[in-house]
Parts: structure tokens; C-alpha cells; sequence
């Protein structure tokens, strides 16, 4: 499984996300610059400028039409992905953290930073791809989190509640039309962040991942913890795979905490776990720092990771991955 090098950032990467049909990776870092590649080949499609601090967050809507960005320059961006025309700048008073499309594409939910006096709050924005630059200035909803403030956020199936994970290692279930808080539990060890969110094809269930070295599946009806993955290493991301039975988690520690024996250690490799038996099958190495984010192809042919270290690296599955029955496996070596 040779991967592809993606070289076009000078910082570390901090998100990357496939396009619904796979096709197309995007990129943020803390360079300010959106990149665009083609997953196949890891050619560059193009880039988006406008941004004037690192970035945190990007999504891209069902369509491929619309792409949303948030970062250090305190807005959150819409830009056109086929022509990389920004369409619409909102403006907040601290960071953009994350960024995330309704399933249908006609909300936008962006996660301000807790900062100078400024609590955190989780905003959402009606989307009309049709308006193009006249898009609303108009907070559709607009939820303010007292207790701890939210790291990461998205909707769930149907869009029928929004779900944030919190700097406290909670996770809160919200209404997506009203804001009205329905439940709030503690997934993670107290104050170990989650770092992560993640969504299953149909958004019945997420994955989180946090500083406190767990990933853990969540359902989103009820916030029952349905599974948990443990590791060596604080985790920065998680991902769940389609086709087959398994979750992808990456992480690594800060550089002011790593050693070259550490990182000898295998700190820096994305380790895949066995979604039902929680078991841990596989790692694949190469960036030269941690993880900060993993994501998975729409279809489950392959996935892509983004480092420190400035690299994206995508994977594409061989033959041998879709054939292996870890079940089978399994039972074989039990008996």
C-alpha cells in the first residue's frame, strides 16, 4: 500500500476531507492556504487564498459546490470549489475551530473559540447554494457553551440534533432547530479534550478521539458509548471506515514532548482497530510527527492522513485489505 505524497503546505496540516464522490481531497494548514487535490494521483487541483491565519477546519458540501473554511483570523469563509471565488466572509470575535455542512448541504455550523472574555458558542448559518455572494448574515441558531467550551461539533442524521464534544472530554447532544440541551456525558477522562469527530455513513453514530489516548463510538440518539479503542499516545483524530468493519486513529505527542526513542516507538502511525472487537490489526507508518488528522474515502477504497510534519499522505487500499476476514481470523486463532 504505497502511499502518495502530497507536498503543497509550509506548516502543519490540520485537517483534510474527501469530496462525497472521493475524488477530491482538500487541505488547510496553518499557512492560511486551502489546497485541493485530486486523490488519485495527488495532483494539485488548485488553491484558495484569502485567509490570513493559520487554518483550522474545512468542508466541502454534498454537491462539491460549496466549500466552508474557518481559522485563526476570526471568520469563517464560503468559497465556490470550482473556481475558487470566495463567495461569503462572516466575522466573529475569536477563532473558527470547526467547520461542518448539514447532510444536506442548506446549514452551516462553524465553533468559535473561548477567548479574551469571549465564551465559546457553536453557530449555524442557512446555506442557499442558489444566492451565491448574497448569502445570509443571519445567525440561524446560535448556542452559547457556558460549562466547557466546544472543541469540535456536527449534525447528525436527518440533521436532527448537533453533537459537540467539549475541552472537558464531554460530549453534548443539542437541538438542531432550537439549541435546547438534551444531554451532556462524559465519554472521555474529565478535562482530557476531545480532539475529534467523526460521523458513520448515516450519522446514527461518531467517533471521538482525545487527549486522554481513547477513541470512542458514540450513538447519537442517546450518547450511549457503544465501543472504545485504547492507545499508547494522546489521539488527535478518528475516523470510521465504510466497506469494512474497522476505525482509523491517529495521533503522536507534541513535539516538545517527543524523543527520538519515542518516536522510534511508533507514536507517529496511523493504527487501525477493529470496529466490533476493539482490537488493534494493524499501524501504517511514515509521517515524522504526529497525526492531526486521518480521514477515510467516501467509498472505504482508501484514506489520508495529515501530519506536523506538513505532509498529506493518502493510501489506497490493496486488494489484500478488502480480502482479509479478521473474523475468520480471529475465531481461528481461538480455537
Amino acid at each position: 500500500m504505497r502511499p502518495v505524497l502530497l507536498s503543497g503546505h509550509e506548516r502543519a496540516l490540520t485537517q483534510v476531507k474527501y469530496n462525497p464522490d472521493g475524488d477530491i481531497i482538500f487541505s488547510v494548514s496553518k499557512d492560511h492556504v486551502v489546497c485541493a487535490w485530486y486523490s488519485g494521483n495527488g495532483e494539485r487541483l488548485g488553491t484558495y487564498h484569502g485567509h490570513v491565519g493559520a487554518l483550522w477546519s474545512v468542508d466541502v458540501d454534498p454537491t462539491s459546490t460549496l466549500l466552508a473554511t474557518g481559522g485563526a483570523d476570526n471568520t469563517m469563509r464560503l468559497w465556490e470549489v470550482k473556481t475558487g471565488k470566495l463567495l461569503k466572509t462572516w466575522e466573529f470575535a475569536t477563532s473558527i475551530k470547526r467547520v461542518e455542512f448539514s447532510p444536506d448541504g442548506r446549514l452551516l455550523l462553524g465553533v468559535t473559540e473561548k477567548r479574551s472574555g469571549h465564551l465559546g458558542t457553536i453557530v449555524v448559518y442557512e446555506i442557499d447554494p442558489e444566492k451565491g455572494e448574497d448569502q445570509s448574515d443571519e445567525q440561524y441558531l446560535r448556542i452559547l457553551c457556558e460549562e466547557s467550551k466546544a472543541t469540535v461539533a456536527g449534525f447528525s442524521y436527518l440533521a436532527k440534533y448537533i453533537i459537540a464534544g467539549h475541552e472537558d472530554g464531554s460530549v453534548t447532544q443539542y437541538d438542531a432547530k432550537t439549541g435546547e440541551e438534551y444531554k451532556n456525558v462524559q465519554v472521555h477522562e474529565p478535562d482530557m479534550m476531545v480532539t475529534d469527530l467523526q460521523w458513520a455513513p448515516d450519522r446514527t453514530y461518531f467517533i471521538t478521539a482525545s487527549k486522554d489516548k481513547t477513541a470512542k463510538l458514540v450513538s447519537a440518539f442517546d450518547l450511549e458509548i457503544l465501543k472504545s479503542y485504547s492507545t499508547d499516545t494522546p489521539l488527535n483524530s478518528a475516523a470510521i471506515t465504510p466497506v469494512k468493519d474497522y476505525v482509523i486513529l491517529g495521533g503522536g505527542q507534541a513535539a516538545m514532548d517527543v524523543t527520538t526513542t519515542s518516536a522510534r516507538q511508533g507514536k507517529f502511525e496511523a493504527r487501525f482497530y477493529h470496529k466490533i472487537f476493539m482490537e488493534e490489526i494493524g499501524r501504517v507508518r511514515g509521517h515524522f510527527g504526529p497525526l492531526n488528522y486521518v480521514a477515510v474515502h467516501p467509498k472505504g477504497e482508501g484514506y489520508c492522513s495529515g501530519g506536523e510534519d506538513g505532509y498529506v499522505r493518502v493510501h489506497h487500499f490493496d486488494k489484500a485489505y478488502f480480502d482479509f476476514k479478521y473474523e475468520v481470523e480471529r475465531e481461528q486463532a481461538n480455537l
